[in-house]
């Protein structure tokens, strides 16, 4: 991808990032990411472990010029969600399921998601929690049996997976918070763990300062990230900033999903963040899923991140 130097800040933000292409496999050696290829379904069959899926602001809803039918490409994400060899051990979605969170949006959102056949496990964006009792809908739907507004963990085939909820009580600029209690919590639940046990953490807003002027990072998520420092297995999956980008640092990768809805800008290529119109035969190009896989005695997970349209 080709990227125009904005200045020193806009090369600061870019020079510890990498842009996935379409449909690509990506691995990690010597704290490096590389490409793989482009990835076909030879390749996919080949690329056995544990797998699982994450989709991520499907914003059910949204109807502007950007995408006037998001409805259509979340069923088109999820088509090729099951087209993907071999079941994944399940979905998980890292918020902005709604637009406006009425419960018809959610209502459209379950009927499209649920095509996949997998569980699903979810955590809220902003977009989620706006309603008038701010969050109940999503609560009652997607809350039961976590804390606070929604977060939570679990464990599948060796993995220990924190769901974190980090958009409510926005700080300045829309950075994203944690807050003290989620963060009391996160630390004891990772309390008594082996250090070689791989951890994914997965939350909407990153957890990373991708870029503050858009409120693209989480205000106290150094606090959390120190919790997982002893690990040597570490993955950050978050959405909201509906573009793929990488960073690595130490034993932790970061990764940001792309929306199923609508693209956005590059940080720093436009004067504010938020739905980005393009050419409509670009739109799909811009829009998709990842597909991640964990194999024993590997230390970084295979990212795969297929768009709507190769």
């Amino acid at each position: 991808m080709t990227t125009h130097d904005d200045g020193p800040s806009r090369r600061k933000v870019l020079e510890c990032m990498t842009w996935a292409g379409t449909g690509v496999l990506w691995t990690v050696a010597g704290g490096v990411p590389a490409s793989l290829g482009i990835i076909d379904e030879a390749v996919a069959q080949e690329a056995k472990g544990f797998t699982f899926l994450q989709i991520s602001d499907s914003h059910m809803g949204f109807d502007k010029p950007a995408n006037p039918n998001a409805k259509g490409t979340l069923e088109e994400a999820i088509t090729r969600a099951r087209a993907i060899p071999g079941k994944p051990a399940f979905m998980i979605h890292t918020g902005d399921i709604s637009h406006l969170s009425k419960a018809s949006e959610f209502d459209d959102a379950e009927k499209i998601i649920s095509q996949a056949r997998l569980d699903v496990h979810y955590v809220p964006g902003e977009h989620d929690l706006i309603d008038e009792d701010r969050g109940k809908l999503y609560m009652e739907r997607y809350g039961r049996g976590t804390r606070g507004f929604g977060y939570y963990s679990f464990d599948a085939n060796g993995v220990h997976f924190i769901g974190l909820v980090n958009v409510v009580d926005l700080k300045g600029g829309g950075l994203g918070y944690l807050g003290p209690e989620q963060l009391a919590w996160m630390e004891n639940d990772l309390k008594g763990r082996s250090a070689s046990q791989p951890i994914v953490v997965f939350a909407h807003i990153p957890l990373w300062t991708v870029y503050p002027e858009w409120g693209w990072g989480t205000d106290d998520g150094a606090q959390a990230l120190g919790y997982l420092k002893r690990f040597g297995s570490v993955t950050v999956l978050n959405g909201h900033i509906h573009q793929v980008m990488q960073k690595v640092e130490g034993n932790v990768t970061f990764h940001t999903a792309r929306s199923t809805a609508f693209p956005q800008p590059a940080p720093g290529t436009a004067p504010s963040p938020g739905p980005m119109k393009v050419a409509d035969d670009k739109l799909r190009t811009l829009l998709g899923i990842a597909d991640i896989t964990f194999k024993q005695n590997e230390q970084r997970l295979a990212i795969v991140d297929t768009t709507l349209k190769p």
